[in-house]
């Protein structure tokens, strides 16, 4: 099945496929949709110094860390693709950061959160700010999709169409990407007066966001990550090992959630695959034991065993 094609103005009917197997057990059987939203760029730091009201408002009714880590290259669809398959760059394959102009389309080595959920029958979708994360895109594991035009990055068409598929579709995983903060920071830097306004910006789009599934009555039935896929400084990223592009902030929030800071467990290290691994986690689907993430177990109130 092909995915189909979103753009934030059409009004095509897209018609859900039916399931392909019957659901797996879920540790909390009143959680069937988890959304995953990255804002690319987004270093710790800035979201604490910024007006981020939807932000603080996760982190109130939920749990959080400003320590987390992205892989150690700290580049975009690397450390996407780790985000969304709970492995590392070496094991996934995914070592560029472009559009490449391929004879035959590239996909990770191993199976995304969207072909996991889709074999389990869980309806998958995908609104991106950058075009090349077309290379997430395998045919027949994510039913609605946009990604702007080729080599081109968009904040506001992600947000419209993210918006369109949860009025029409609550898909039941759903991944956003939000592009303007990695942006504002290659051209203005890590820390600017821009950024800051992109950082804002962003924020209000995840308010959107997190209003759009009220409207469609998923909140309670919703877990709700936000997180980046790397920092920066100066006006690039990815340095060997360098914690200004390394750390990354983690929230979590939704139903089953322990509220609070993570950091009160010491001997607790988040990364970036466990992202993956966590979704998979309250989506009943099977911890692979290829799998580099781990579910943060930490994160959620009597959590039944993996």
């Amino acid at each position: 099945m092909q995915a189909e094609t979103f753009t934030p103005t059409a009004a095509t009917p897209l018609v859900i496929p039916e399931r392909t197997s019957a659901r797996p057990i879920r540790p909390f059987a009143d959680i069937d949709h988890v959304v995953i939203i990255s804002i690319d760029g987004l270093r710790p730091d800035r979201l604490l110094l910024a007006n981020m009201p939807a932000l603080r408002g996760l982190m109130a009714r939920g749990a959080y860390t400003f320590w987390a880590k992205t892989t150690a290259v700290a580049i975009t669809l690397p450390s996407h693709a780790s985000m969304l398959t709970a492995v590392t760059p070496r094991k996934h394959g995914i070592e560029w950061n472009r559009d490449l102009p391929l004879k035959e389309s590239v996909y990770p080595n191993y199976p995304t959160l969207f072909e996991m959920a889709r074999r389990a029958g869980y309806t998958t979708a995908m609104a991106a700010g950058k075009s090349k994360f077309d290379i997430l895109n395998k045919p027949g594991t994510i039913q609605f999709v946009y990604l702007p035009a080729k080599d081109e990055a968009e904040n506001d068409h992600a947000l419209v169409a993210a918006e369109k598929m949860i009025a029409e579709h609550q898909p039941e995983v759903l991944f956003i990407h939000f592009p303007a903060v990695d942006y504002t920071g290659h051209k203005y830097g890590w820390a600017s007066a821009e950024q800051l306004a992109a950082i804002e910006q962003t924020d209000s789009h995840v308010q959107r966001v997190l209003a759009a599934l009220a409207r469609a009555g998923l909140t309670e039935r919703t877990v709700v990550m936000v997180t980046a896929d790397h920092g920066g400084a100066g006006k690039t990223h990815g340095q060997a090992d360098d914690p200004r592009s390394r750390h990354i902030p983690w929230i979590i929030a939704g139903s089953h959630v322990q509220l609070g800071d993570l950091t009160r467990d010491a001997d607790l290290v988040i990364n970036t695959e466990d992202t993956c691994a966590t979704a998979c986690y309250l989506l009943g689907l099977s911890q692979l034991p290829y799998f580099d993430g781990r579910p943060v177990l930490a994160a959620l109130v009597k959590p039944p065993a993996p």
